[in-house]
């Protein structure tokens, strides 16, 4: 089944079975290898991606279910070379040990904050979900506040 969408600012199609998860297609198919398979069970969230803004477990998402969709990978995180407030927050904050769940958890983030750019404590750990299995949940959240800071700090200046 040939299955059409927008993939980090791309429209690009692919012949795949319609119940490829799309975590799959995209590494596979068009080798974006940034989100990472962790459980296949949409649990951890090491595979969240953007769909339609809104961040998905893409490890048990069929490609057929994002026809027409928008999906944004952690790719298109950084823009002309250069990381995303949250990312380079990440790297000043040095939010990961291990690092494979980061890309998910970074997609998450972003998300949060694009649709709350002033979240308490709860409103994390409501949102961000995915597991880190090396523990840095406290380095998270002081990460959140300090990236949805900077953020407001650009868009004031912007």
């Amino acid at each position: 089944m040939k299955v059409s969408f927008k993939l980090n600012n791309q429209d690009v199609s692919v012949d795949a079975d319609p119940d490829m998860p799309l975590l799959w297609v995209v590494r596979e198919r068009f080798g974006l290898t940034g989100s990472k398979f962790g459980c296949g069970i949409a649990a951890c969230g090491a595979c969240t991606m953007h769909v339609d803004g809104v961040p998905k477990r893409t490890c048990v998402l069929p490609v057929e279910s994002v026809a027409g969709a928008e999906i944004k990978t952690i790719e298109a995180q950084a823009e002309n070379e250069e990381f995303s407030v949250v990312q380079k927050t990440w790297v000043t904050q040095q939010v990961p040990q291990c690092g494979y769940c980061q890309s998910g958890m970074i997609m998450a983030v972003e998300a949060l904050l694009d649709k709350n750019p002033h979240p308490t404590d709860d409103d994390i750990d409501k949102a961000i979900t995915n597991i880190c299995r090396c523990g840095t949940y406290v380095r998270v959240r002081e990460a959140v506040h300090i990236a949805a800071s900077a953020r407001r700090e650009v868009s004031n200046n912007g």
